[in-house]
């Protein structure tokens, strides 16, 4: 797959780290395709994944901030999508040359600033945002592996199920607010009168005042303006005053500077534009004089619009303080509207009795129609598909050295004929099963998957939903665990396939892993026990084959160790 292609999904560019654990500082580079991050236990490579869930909205700790440090700055640079910049627009964040960047910093005191494009931020926001933007598995998601939901999730994005989805869940909606009507009006009936009462007379009362949204702000603006027009008549007259002046003024003199500078033109391009620069701010200058000037002239005291203005606010927090409810003035003023515009549909459904009741339980019925029809069409759907990934998954799997495993997407639908059989995501039950043999029991993942078996599955799981719904990056530490050998060796060779759809970032400390990097990164320790700038670097072909040779033996100067590192690069290189 393109650069071009990876790019138009999103892609992790760079990564900045100031003073988090054992690293002093370091900046790192990204590339598309397989990029691998190794080095020697407790050197800060699983710490560069740390911080950069951080800077993506996990929890912050004072206690990865450096010993001697007042606070840990982690930055990430992402290339994105239209998609994501809109998002991250909508949260208030700049997006440069298709360019966004999420920083985040801790202090030792625990304090916490996170920021998208340069606005600052809260940590759920970006964590939303961070959905569109990587995918991390480790420990943890193998763990949420085993959750119903996140089954089913996988599932609905393999099978391109959200369109389904969402109708259906605009229909459980649709029946829930009638269901909830439906019991207000119960619950109401024994005291309709008083409520037709009192609705009744509170429409009355607003309708003689028929107060808009937003008129709350707009009036003190207006009598903000009306009261002070005296002070802002005398400031601005004073102020044009001294532009103005007896003699000319500022005015004058920026226009015969700028007349006496334009003779200077085509002298010097330096300095013509440092002349067109003067002329814009004069002409500016001169803009901005002539609208104060408007605004004076059109300034003047309306003693009686401002007593009305004083009358309608006093008539609507008279309104507000009888009716209103909750302590912030504004949102009780919406609220009060509101309620307002349900007044009518309420009491006629409290003067409608048990007729409006009946004429609510037949619509409701024939919702729940539509209901089941929306899920039928949407467990059609995730059968189909679970067939499909079943099959798509335990063949990555026979590919990653587990030739006799298989998994198992089951899809368990209730019949649909009372609503307690339905929930927000329709009618079914989505469960993986996994057997890691042949004649074994196929069970939940959860309970017969070993670590290194669920990072594969995992892995599988990735690689099949890739084809249909790319994410732009993968992040994954500990994909390796508990394998070796030739399981390793197809780890790798996998990831490689993964980072065709997608760009790929493997913390690992398998060298049969390692060799099949597009880009392999080494995280180093100094003397002092730090990370610096400069102990995160880049590996060329023959600083590759040092490392995979450590990471075999432990000795990366032993001939026999660097002997089986060419032969595994080669290997990569023949595949």
């Amino acid at each position: 797959m393109s650069e071009e292609f990876l790019r138009s999904i999103s892609s992790l560019e760079e990564i900045s780290i100031r003073n988090l654990g054992v690293i002093e500082s370091a900046n790192i580079e990204f590339s598309p395709g397989l990029t691998v991050l190794t080095g020697e236990t407790g050197a800060g490579k699983t710490l560069v994944l740390t911080a950069l869930g951080m800077v993506l909205g996990a929890k912050s700790d004072a206690d990865l901030v450096r010993t001697g440090s007042e606070r840990s700055v982690v930055s990430a640079k992402f290339g994105v999508n239209s998609i994501i910049s809109e998002r991250a627009l909508d949260l208030g964040g700049d997006i440069d040359n298709d360019e966004l960047l999420l920083t985040r910093t801790i202090t030792s005191e625990g304090k916490s600033r996170i920021s998208i494009g340069g606005a600052l931020s809260t940590a759920a926001k970006v964590s939303d945002l961070a959905e569109l933007l990587i995918e991390i598995h480790g420990q943890s998601t193998n763990l949420k592996l085993a959750k119903a939901s996140v089954q089913r999730e996988l599932l609905d994005q393999f099978v391109g199920a959200e369109g389904e989805l969402l109708e259906y869940q605009r229909i459980f909606d649709e029946h829930r607010q009638i269901s909830d009507r439906i019991a207000a009006l119960r619950e109401q009936s024994a005291k309709k009168e008083g409520e037709i009462a009192a609705l009744k007379s509170f429409v009355e009362e607003f309708s003689k005042i028929m107060p808009i949204r937003g008129e709350i702000e707009s009036i003190e603006d207006e009598i903000n303006r009306l009261g002070s027009v005296e002070e802002l008549n005398g400031t601005i007259t004073n102020a044009l005053n001294l532009i103005e002046g007896e003699d000319g003024g500022v005015n004058s003199a920026l226009q015969n500077a700028r007349k006496t500078l334009e003779t200077l033109r085509g002298k010097d391009s330096t300095l013509d534009r440092q002349i067109e620069k003067f002329s814009a701010l004069v002409f500016d200058f001169a803009d901005t004089t002539s609208d104060l000037v408007l605004y004076l002239s059109a300034l003047e005291a309306d003693p009686a619009r401002f007593d009305a203005l004083q009358q309608r606010k006093s008539a609507i927090n008279s309104l507000l303080k009888k009716h209103g409810t909750g302590s912030d003035r504004l949102q009780a003023f919406e609220l009060l509207i509101d309620r307002f515009e349900r007044a009518h549909e309420t009491i006629a459904d409290l003067n409608g009795g048990d007729e409006r009741i009946l004429e609510l339980e037949n619509n409701r019925e024939k919702v729940l129609g539509h209901l089941r029809k929306a899920a039928m069409a949407l467990s059609s759907k995730r059968s189909l598909g679970a067939k499909e990934l079943s099959v798509s998954v335990t063949m990555e799997l026979k590919k990653l050295s587990m030739p006799n495993a298989e998994l198992i997407c089951q899809v368990i639908a209730n019949e649909g004929l009372t609503i307690k059989d339905f929930d927000a995501f329709g009618l079914d039950e989505v469960q993986l099963l996994f057997a890691g043999h042949k004649g074994a029991q196929p069970l939940p993942l959860s309970k017969v998957a070993s670590g290194g078996e669920t990072s594969r599955v995992m892995l599988a799981l990735s690689v099949v939903i890739a084809d249909s719904s790319p994410i732009g990056t993968y992040i994954f530490d500990e994909v390796d665990a508990g394998v070796g050998g030739a399981a390793a060796i197809e780890v790798g060779r996998r990831l490689k396939a993964l980072a065709k759809q997608s760009q790929v970032i493997v913390v690992t400390h398998l060298a049969q892993v390692a060799v099949w990097a597009d880009n392999h990164l080494v995280v180093q320790k100094d003397q002092s026990g730090l990370v610096s700038a400069t102990d995160v670097r880049s590996l060329d072909e023959g600083e590759r084959k040092v490392e995979i040779a450590r990471m075999l033996s432990g000795q990366s100067h032993s001939t026999t160790a660097q002997e089986h590192a060419a032969e595994l690069l080669q290997l990569v290189r023949n595949s």
